[in-house]
């Protein structure tokens, strides 16, 4: 009888090994959005890993994470390492390609609670308006196709992405409105100057004027 129950639990576990082996090895998460900021806008809050904390999804899991950059400071080269509890974990992000108001390219490594590497781009295109593309892609080991069995990448990491690109969007417009104030002021400022100038040459050529 056991011995019945031993070979039913061998073939059992060799058929699991099987089914998991056969997952696929890939996979893929992306979402997109449209956000109400000129790309440029947009672009400087990846592009640059110090705005992170202010739009990512994961950041405020751990508002006392330990946070460090090294590296550029802003695209290729630049490089954001973290350390926090165990929502957050611990890991590294470096920008490995910039191309400006377009694409971003980050390697993203988890080092806790487990180690894996997956590449992480930022596709960025419009006008007044931007369409960004959020995607990343990495590779299973066995125990990661075990547990796709049951919650596939997709639906872990999908939802964060959703909710950091409609953060970001918010962060985004706000810059965007800012700066489209300050420029208007600039430009009142500029044309109260030049009005100011142009009446005080008015004013030097009637006194010139009255010399003659």
């Amino acid at each position: 009888m056991f011995k019945k129950i031993l070979f039913s639990l061998v073939v059992l576990v060799a058929i699991a090994v099987v089914v998991i082996a056969a997952r696929p090895s890939a996979f893929a998460v992306e979402r997109s959005a449209e956000i109400e900021a000129p790309a440029d806008v947009v672009f400087g809050l990846v592009n640059d890993l110090h705005n992170w904390p202010s739009w990512s999804p994961w950041d405020k899991l751990d508002p006392d994470q330990t946070r460090t950059f090294e590296g550029a400071e802003a695209g290729k080269g630049a490089i954001f390492s973290w350390k926090g509890n165990d929502k957050v974990g611990e890991g590294r992000m470096t920008i490995d390609d910039s191309r400006v108001n377009e694409h971003v390219a980050l390697t993203l490594e988890f080092l806790k609670p487990w180690k894996s590497t997956n590449k992480v781009t930022f596709a960025l295109a419009g006008g007044e308006k931007t369409k960004i593309v959020w995607r990343m892609e990495g590779a299973y080991d066995f125990f990661g196709k075990a547990m796709s069995l049951f919650m596939d990448m997709d639906s872990m990491v999908g939802k964060d992405f959703e909710t950091g690109l409609a953060s970001l969007g918010q962060f985004a417009k706000v810059a965007a409105e800012k700066r489209a104030s300050e420029e208007k002021a600039r430009l009142q400022a500029e044309e109260a100057a030049a009005a100011a100038a142009a009446q005080e040459a008015a004013a030097a050529e009637e006194v010139a004027g009255a010399h003659e």
